[in-house]
């Protein structure tokens, strides 16, 4: 059996924190840059991919030359996007945290077209080590893909700015990964 290494890099810190950032373009600041770099330093890959949000196109650049996909876009928060969590009228947000299938975003994106999304460019990738610089969301919607897990559970993992995910994708095929390393720190 083969398999082939696939490091997702969550973007650096932007300029807008404390916001529910999907479609909105925050670029990434000069020190979240500089964390991905630092991150991804010695991280051998034959590919490179980053969303198209400048937060997370700066970083993959800043890595090496990188293709631009916009399906590793975060999940598109529709009415929300850009607002701070308090800003947002407290059971509709709870709602769609408990169930953000049933209770998207108004004019936002379901958790399932995410998941969808991520799901589609995965199964594209080639059997070569990749990093993918992208977004929380799509990170857990991989974590979804490739490992089968819940909703729930990949939010488990702690995806801080510049985190790093590394993950054993055997054949190519979903939900046949094996999370080999998490760097968070």
């Amino acid at each position: 059996m083969t398999g082939f290494r696939l490091h997702l890099l969550r973007h650096g810190e932007p300029e807008l924190t404390g916001r529910m950032l999907g479609r909105t373009d925050s670029p990434a600041t000069a020190r979240g840059i500089a964390a991905c770099v630092d991150r991804a330093r010695g991280v051998e890959v034959v590919r490179r991919i980053g969303s198209d949000l400048s937060r997370a196109r700066a970083c993959a650049e800043a890595i090496g030359p990188a293709e631009i996909d916009p399906r590793w876009r975060e999940l598109d928060f529709g009415d929300w996007d850009g607002l701070a969590p308090d800003a947002i009228d407290r059971a509709a947000l709870d709602r769609f945290w408990h169930d953000p299938d049933a209770a998207p975003p108004p004019g936002g994106e379901r958790w399932s077209d995410l998941v969808a999304r991520v799901a589609g460019t995965l199964a594209e990738l080639r059997p070569e080590p990749t990093l993918i610089v992208t977004h929380g969301g799509a990170m857990r919607a991989a974590l979804h893909v490739l490992c089968g897990f819940d909703f729930r559970a990949v939010w488990a993992f702690a995806l801080p700015y510049a985190s790093l995910l590394t993950l054993e994708v055997w054949d190519g095929v979903p939900r046949t990964a094996q999370v080999t390393g998490l760097v968070t720190t």
